[in-house]
């Protein structure tokens, strides 16, 4: 792929919903280039995994925020 090529592939992804969805298609599409599908796929997983790291911390701090407030009423 040339630098245009990915000047524009990046762009598209950094849209919100375009890029998860460009992303998608990119990565199990059969007509994407073979170096933009295993970048697609590398990216949803780094999505997938960044994604899991903050509900977890999420979890954690939204239990022990809520345990903070105690019984008194």
């Amino acid at each position: 792929m040339r630098t245009s090529e990915w000047f524009w592939t990046l762009f598209l992804t950094a849209i919100p919903l375009v890029g998860i969805i460009l992303l998608l298609i990119w990565g199990f599409g059969s007509s994407s280039n073979l170096n933009k599908s295993n970048w697609a796929k590398a990216t949803l997983l780094w999505i997938l995994v960044i994604t899991s790291f903050y509900v977890v911390l999420l979890i954690i701090f939204g239990l022990s925020f809520l345990s903070m407030g105690g019984n008194d009423y």
